[in-house]
């Protein structure tokens, strides 16, 4: 399996406050960004998989919903986790 326990935990510990912290937005978003990242490249080999394309657009809008959410909060913890996981906007 691509996600661990062990790769979960270090993905929150890494962008959240702790590994035990699983539901920060920063915890969260990385999460997403990291489960976005393996679909795409599944996708690049599997063009005709309409099942992933689908879950990876629900995944794009979630991580969208929860970055909108943090930018309405605290827009420096919004800068911070866009140059740290590398996305776009």
């Amino acid at each position: 399996m691509y996600l661990t326990k062990e790769k979960k935990s270090e993905i929150f510990e890494e962008h959240g406050q702790s590994a035990t912290n699983t539901g920060s937005a920063e915890g969260q978003i990385a999460l997403f960004t990291f489960r976005i990242k393996y679909l795409t490249d599944h996708l690049k080999t599997n063009k005709k998989d309409m099942v992933t394309m689908r879950s990876l657009v629900r995944l794009v809008g979630k991580r969208r919903k929860l970055l909108d959410y943090l930018k309405s909060k605290d827009i420096e913890r919004y800068r911070e986790v866009i140059k740290k996981l590398g996305i776009r906007k």
